[in-house]
């Protein structure tokens, strides 16, 4: 077999190459039994003062400090993701706090993409390409609407982040396609939960915890369920169009 063979093993280069993200998996399953119970609410509650403090004796520090934290969040997929989605809102309220929690999540999410398509995705893609029968056809089903099917999976809330950064990496996606589609696909969640942060202060005053079942009203859930309908356009119409021999 060729050496560029996708389904010839290669050693400690193979073992290389999946080591970011094992590495990632790993620490993602650590996070999970180990911090789930630390960042929370009351913590957040708890330190507030600290952070208002420090944010403003210490504006872009705290700027930078807060996006390292939150990419690598993300990109280790660690439990507190929208925690610190909130408190991006609570501290540099919804704007320009959704900026950076959309620029940090983007960051982190682009991390794990490219870990996932190094160690698996590019491999498993170029195997879904050589094949034939139904793979085939789900591999060019997938290609032919990529932007679509992008933006479907940032805009449905049912579907875990973690699983809309790896899936792409494992068909093939483009790069540059998986960031702009993350970074435009995210932003209606998260202009909501940072808005939802922003008044955390009031939240806390009162002594309650944020809503995060906001994004489920009516109000919320509508509009972003229309931009689904209208990133699932073109697939419908390219579905009609089959089903009409055009």
């Amino acid at each position: 077999m060729s050496d560029n063979d996708p389904s010839t093993a290669d050693g400690p280069a193979s073992i290389l190459r999946r080591l970011p993200l094992i590495v990632i998996l790993t620490v993602a399953g650590i996070g999970a039994f180990t911090l789930r119970d630390v960042l929370t609410f009351d913590m957040l509650r708890d330190n507030r003062e600290a952070l208002l403090a420090f944010r403003d004796a210490n504006y872009f520090m705290t700027v930078l400090l807060f996006m390292l934290v939150y990419v690598l969040f993300v990109a280790f997929s660690l439990p507190g993701a929208t925690l610190a989605t909130l408190t991006g809102g609570f501290l540099f309220a919804t704007f320009p706090g959704a900026l950076f929690n959309v620029a940090a999540a983007t960051i982190g999410a682009t991390l794990i993409f490219l870990a996932a398509r190094w160690g698996l995705g590019e491999r498993l893609a170029a195997r879904m390409e050589s094949s034939e029968g139904t793979v085939k056809r789900i591999k060019d089903g997938i290609d032919e609407n990529q932007w679509s099917m992008l933006f479907l999976i940032r805009l449905v809330p049912a579907v875990p982040f973690f699983v809309a950064n790896l899936v792409p990496a494992l068909v093939g996606v483009p790069l540059n396609r998986f960031v702009i589609s993350t970074f435009l696909g995210i932003i209606p969640g998260g202009v909501v939960y940072t808005s939802v942060g922003a008044g955390l202060g009031e939240v806390f005053a009162r002594g309650e915890t944020p809503d995060l079942g906001i994004i489920f009203e009516p109000q919320i859930l509508l509009p972003i369920l229309g931009l689904c309908l209208l990133a699932a356009l073109p697939v419908v119409i390219k579905a009609l169009r089959r089903g009409k021999g055009i």
